[in-house]
Order: C-alpha cells, then structure tokens, then sequence
C-alpha cells in the first residue's frame, strides 16, 4: 500500500481517507512513527485501537489479589493506576502500542509529540516514549495484581473517582492479536499456540480447562530474543510440548498489558517464561519462571518437572470438579422430577380452580343479563304507557283547543291533509284561525302519534315552520281552501 504515492502529502491524504481521521497532523504523527508504512498504519487503526479522534479508552475492570500457593509459588506485584482523563496514544510500528512510562490501569494518554526511544527500566523491561508531550495524571506503582483485573478492589484516583485497574478485555484482546501478527511477520507461522485474548481472559481459560497457564514475555530488542525464538521456543518439541500441557499467553513488553506483566512479575532479564495458576480463593499464584537463554531440552525439562509436581493437583481439581458437576446433576435431576410432579398437581388444581371459576362466572354472568332484560322490558314498558298516557292527554287538551268543526261559508278555508301513509283528511277552520290550530287538528287525531313532522304545501312548496304558527289561515294563502301533506322529521 506504501508504494505508488509520490510523496508523504499524499500517504497522509490516502491514511485520512482510509480511517476517516480528520487530525491532518494526528495522521503525520502515526504514520511517522509507523516508518511511513501505510500497511502497519491503516492495519493498527482497523484493528480498533484508536476512534475517529485518535483515542484509546479504557473502561473499568476489577482487581484480583495474589497470594502463595505452595512452596514453588511467588505473589505478584502490579503496576498501580493513574488518572482516566481521556487523551490520545499515538502507536509505534514495532509492536502497534506506546507504553508510556509508569502507565497504569484506566490511564489514557495524550500525546503531543512522536520521537520514539527505549528507556530501560530497574529490571530493563520499561519503554518509554522520549521526547512525547505526554499527559500522565496519577500514582505510578501499586502492589498488588489487583491492576491487572484479579480481584475486586478499586483503586481510587486523586479526584476521588475510581481509576480502572486494568484495560478493558477488548484491548487486552487486541494487544495480543498484534503480538501474534507481529510475531508471525518475524518468526513464521509455526510457534506456540497464542492465545488471542487478555491475560485474564487466557488465565480463565486455562482454570476451565485445568491446565496452567504458560507466559511468554517478548522483549523485541534484547539480543538473546531471536536465537531463543528460533531455536527454543518455536522448536517442534517446545511447541508441541506447549500446545499439549498448557494455555499459552504471550505479550509484547511494549504494550500495555505485556509491560503490567513483566513489572508484576519482576521480569529481570529475557528471555522471560512463567508459569501461573489462578487459586481457588481467586487469587493468582507464580508457579515458575524461567530467565534468560535456555535450550528447548532444558525448558521442557524444568516445565515437565513442574508438570509432575504441581500437575497432580490440577487433575485432582478435575476430578472434584467432575465428583461435583456429576452430584450437581444427580440433584438437579431430582429436583428436576420433584418439579415436574409438582408442577403437574399444581396445574391440575388451577385447572379444577379455573372450571369451577368459570361455572360459577357463567352462571352469574346469564342471571345478571337476565335481571338486566327483565329491567329493560318493565323500563320499555313504562315508558310506552308513559307516552301514551301523555299523547292522549295531548289530544285532549288539543280537541278542547279546537271547538267544533264550523260549517260551510265564506269565512271558512277548506283543508285537506294527506298522511305519510297515504290516508286523507280534512277539516273546515275559520279563515282567521292560525296554522297553529291545524297542527292541534292533526296532534288530536288518535291514530296519528308522530312526534316530529312539518306541514308543507306542495304549489308553491312551503313548509309551514314553528316561525309561522302565528300567521292565519288567510295571510298564508290557504284560503279558501288548501292541500298539505304531513313531511316526518328525524328526531
């Protein structure tokens, strides 16, 4: 990917494209510190090592002490936790991190500037950036392995808030993915089976499946490192060897959890191995550690001692595990039926509970529709006898309002009134009656009981509204004589 660019301008304008990081000079800096080599930049970036702001955050995780377990056995110190303020961490092209003097647990680092340099430190394990604007806020060393997540204490930072004592499982994972990468590109291939995880991650792995856990602690720049690669340990004995009695963790001393390891585990000189084990009171013992040149006989030859002392207490944790998984089982198992016969009473009863519930719903469920009809009916009927008792009072009242029909004459308008049923009737009314007296005409009419309904004349068509009643028979132009019909109205 490096080649074909004319010059840096253009890498870097290829790298923001590629990334989506807008930091022009944040750019410049990683790929500097990257040799230019847009492979290993873009590469360090994908992995997820950086957002689009260039920063490396770390979220909480919680500490586990250490404690002997046996005579072969060493506590472990840890590197202790400083101030969580959010800043950048610019990568290095050798192993993809910086790991910044005294870094700790929750840290994130802001950096200004990107010379890259070694500092070797009491036991020459610590590097360091030279000549890095750096921002550390923070105690440097705690004592105990509670900074690489193994227990459940919490540090606290100098504003009182807790200070993450270990990177998060993600970056922990990430880091060992690039060890492994790394690794290959050098070495090849063929080599240990790294475990692609955290520490903890690696140590939890190998309590589960009752093996120890193997740390291999890669010092890229110590001269004993590639002769103790090539001919120890990525022999064909030492790997299979390896593969078949452990759990095997490596880590760069250069990135972060790589270099908590080797402060934890007083790493003094390297070639560097370990042996550890996390205990039943979770805590995490050092069973062996191995320094300096060894030949691939005499590593397999101290791990295969250690293997015969200390083995027979893993296959013993594995057969009470087994003891109990299989007792755990047993009860479960009972419980299981136990259960299930329970459950089964239990349901038939809700089911005799529920029948007799829904009888008993049914039953007064039709007496209360039956209260309710028979409360409708003795309602409805009231209400017609109320109706017609109040309509025949109506009659009444509008026959006295009439008086007797008058005869024939001059004076007196001839009407005719044709019904919605297509009856007709009519009656004579003195021309100076108003058309109010034809409406009592037709509400007195004992088979006629519409409660709502207008009188309308057909040429011209006029309906005769309760604005009109007033007016007589005369002024209306029903005189002498008049055809209405009776137009029912909604109620």
């Amino acid at each position: 990917m490096a080649q074909g660019f004319a010059d840096n301008d253009d890498k870097i304008a290829h790298f923001q494209a590629v990334t989506g990081l807008q930091d022009s000079n944040l750019c410049a800096q990683i790929l500097q510190n990257f040799n230019w080599d847009l492979d290993l930049a873009v590469g360090y970036i994908a992995d997820g090592n950086m957002d689009e702001h260039g920063l490396f955050a770390a979220t909480d995780s919680s500490d586990q002490s250490l404690s002997s377990a046996g005579p072969s056995s060493s506590h472990i110190d840890s590197v202790g936790d400083v101030d969580s303020e959010q800043t950048p961490l610019i990568p290095s092209a050798r192993n993809h991190v910086i790991v910044p003097q005294q870094a700790g647990p929750g840290l994130i680092w802001r950096v200004a500037t990107l010379p890259f340099s070694v500092i070797r430190g009491s036991y020459n394990v610590m590097y360091g950036a030279v000549g890095l604007g750096m921002w550390i806020a923070g105690s440097v060393l705690s004592h105990s392995l509670g900074a690489l997540g193994l227990g459940v204490q919490q540090h606290v930072n100098h504003r009182g808030e807790g200070a993450n004592p270990l990177l998060p499982t993600s970056v922990g994972a990430g880091e060992a993915f690039n060890f492994v990468r790394s690794f290959e590109r050098e070495y090849g291939t063929f080599h240990p089976a790294f475990e692609t995880m955290s520490f903890m991650d690696a140590l939890r792995r190998a309590k589960l499946q009752y093996k120890f856990l193997f740390v291999y602690l890669h010092s890229p720049d110590h001269e004993n490192t590639p002769l103790f690669v090539e001919q120890t340990l990525c022999s064909e004995l030492v790997v299979q060897f390896l593969n078949e009695h452990f759990i095997i963790w490596g880590g760069n001393i250069r990135s972060t959890e790589g270099y908590k390891m080797s402060n934890s585990l007083k790493a003094s000189t390297f070639p560097f191995c370990a042996v550890v084990i996390a205990s039943s009171n979770q805590q995490v013992s050092l069973l062996q550690q191995l320094e300096g040149q060894k030949s691939a006989a005499d590593l397999i030859s101290a791990l295969q001692r250690l293997l015969d002392e200390q083995g027979a207490s893993l296959v013993a944790a594995r057969i009470e595990e087994e003891e109990r998984e299989m007792n755990r089982r047993l009860r479960d198992e009972q419980d299981a039926a136990y259960q299930a016969s329970l459950q089964a009473d239990q349901e038939r009863e809700r089911q005799r509970r529920e029948e007799e519930q829904r009888l008993a719903a049914e039953k007064a469920e039709a007496e209360r529709k039956q209260r309710e009809e028979e409360e409708a009916a003795r309602r409805a009927a009231q209400k017609a006898a109320e109706k017609q008792k109040a309509l025949e009072k109506r009659r009444q009242q509008k026959i006295l309002a009439l008086g007797p029909e008058p005869e024939k004459g001059p004076d007196v308008t001839e009407v005719l009134i044709r019904f919605p049923n297509g009856e007709r009737k009519g009656r004579r009314f003195f021309c100076n009656s108003t058309l109010a007296s034809i409406y009592d005409y037709v509400d007195s009419l004992p088979d006629f009981n519409a409660g709502n309904y207008k009188l309308v004349s057909n040429f011209p068509r006029i309906v005769y509204t309760s604005d009109k009643l007033g007016m007589t028979l005369k002024d209306a132009g029903l005189h002498p004589r008049a055809s209405l019909y009776i137009q029912i109205e909604e109620d």
